[in-house]
């Protein structure tokens, strides 16, 4: 079991972040406590957290993961519910990505005319 500074620390986010997910029904279980009311995690609540933090961190909204994490908890019927969400969350983060490449492009396209007049001056 492990602390809510631990869990931090092995996942980057805050305690007060981490609180947060799990007021706001975004994690699968209720985090544990120990006698004295300190929250308390196993290794699986861990790896959600991380899977949270990953579809956070590619753009999925609170309300997406909390409607996943319902999924999940349902069970092995909603597997098709889950396959379709996180399909379409794939594509919102294509399509992200595929902009931020274009952007990107523009920058290096930049950098190739100052790279280009810099050397022509010496």
């Amino acid at each position: 079991m492990l602390t809510i500074a631990q869990v931090a620390g092995r996942t980057g986010l805050t305690a007060h972040t981490l609180r947060y997910y799990e007021q706001d029904g975004l994690l699968l279980v209720p985090v544990t406590r120990s006698s004295s009311g300190q929250r308390r995690y196993r290794e699986e609540d861990v790896a959600w957290i991380v899977l949270v933090t990953r579809l956070r961190s590619t753009g999925m909204s609170i309300t997406g993961v909390r409607e996943y994490a319902e999924l999940v908890r349902q069970g092995p019927s909603t597997e098709q519910a889950r396959l379709d969400l996180l399909q379409r969350h794939r594509e919102r983060v294509l399509a992200q990505l595929a902009e931020v490449t274009e952007h990107l492009g523009a920058v290096d396209r930049k950098i190739d005319v100052y790279t280009a007049r810099l050397a022509a001056r010496t």
